[in-house]
């Protein structure tokens, strides 16, 4: 049994999940409602709220699992990328549980953590494929070969389309988290109302920059009332821009690959519009695409471990090499 704990931005999660890839547990606590008053992500105050859930967090997924420490036969973290402070919450937490128990420890990288969510049962995905990651840090097609990692073959030159997603919410007033309620409220409007920009960009790169200048645009000349009018429009408009981006350039990647199947992950692939774009692509299951430690630990499966007590000295990372 492999425990996962996952701490990279504003969910603490920890996950039990088996060597055959069988879920067992999985808990998240997300922080959305203590962040929704800054309009994002504090880090200080999301580590400060990760050192608060922790303990809680893990012991919930051991009474999910009808488990003990003494089942765990390995742990697993993610150590990067993400905001450093939170991650080392998870670390620091990892490897004394770790150390204290005379277990091997397994970093795991955020991203490969959300290719590993379509390992899980009852429907695990087997590589090759291509997989779009597109998540509010990340935008990344990926060439999957095996489940021990990947090629990255395109990515964002600016924003990430979950970025994208929360900025156009924050414009339309809409709150945080942006990317589901821009998602809700644009089902009620016209995705042709307004005709906003997909970035053609060399490659199989992304740009999300112009599409979110666009809406700023298009919200500052609108007066107050005419907005609230016209909102559903806007959002359904700039949903579909950002849709068909991610959709255009990861079809024209696996024409060009020559790659039969396609995968989604993260957590813009819980977007509606996305999902029906995409549906005859492998999708993450909804619990999966945000955040979640049960990915970490399947990840885990097959990435080599640290044997104890090697681990003590591995740090954090906030960026990916």
């Amino acid at each position: 049994m492999i425990l996962g704990i996952e701490t990279s931005c504003d969910e603490t999660a920890a996950a039990l999940v088996t060597r055959d890839g069988d879920v067992l547990a999985n808990v998240v606590s997300s922080q959305a409602e203590l962040h929704a008053r800054y309009g994002g992500v504090v880090p200080e105050v999301a580590s400060r709220r990760h050192l608060e859930l922790a303990a809680p967090v893990l012991a919930e997924a051991l009474e999910q699992a009808g488990a003990t420490l003494d089942d765990v036969e390995t742990v697993a973290v993610t150590h990067g990328p993400g905001l450093i402070g939170a991650l080392l919450v998870g670390l620091s937490a990892a490897k004394a549980l770790a150390w204290s128990r005379r277990l091997p420890l397994v970093p795991v990288d955020h991203l490969h953590g959300h290719v590993a969510s379509l390992y899980v049962k009852p429907e695990p995905l087997e590589p090759p494929f291509l997989c779009l990651l597109a998540s509010g840090g990340h935008t990344l097609l990926l060439d999957v070969e095996t489940h021990a990692g990947y090629e990255v073959v395109g990515t964002t030159l600016d924003d990430a389309a979950g970025e994208a997603f929360d900025k156009g919410a924050r414009l339309l007033g809409l709150g945080y988290p942006g990317g589901a309620a821009l998602d809700r409220v644009a089902r009620d409007g016209d995705p042709e109302a307004y005709a906003f920009p997909v970035a053609r960009v060399p490659g199989f790169d992304f740009s999300f920059s112009g599409v979110k200048t666009a809406l700023l645009y298009d919200v500052r000349d609108l007066p107050a009332d005419e907005l609230a009018r016209r909102r559903a429009d806007l959002a359904a408009s700039y949903q579909r821009a950002i849709v068909r981006a991610l959709v255009e350039r990861t079809r024209a990647a696996a024409a060009e690959l020559g790659t039969r199947r396609i995968a989604v992950v993260g957590g813009v692939a819980a977007n509606s519009e996305l999902r029906h774009a995409l549906g005859d692509a492998a999708l993450a299951p909804l619990e999966l695409c945000t955040d979640n430690a049960a990915m970490i630990a399947s990840a885990a499966r097959y990435a080599p471990p640290i044997p104890f007590p090697e681990y003590l000295a591995l740090d954090a990372y906030a960026t990916a090499a």
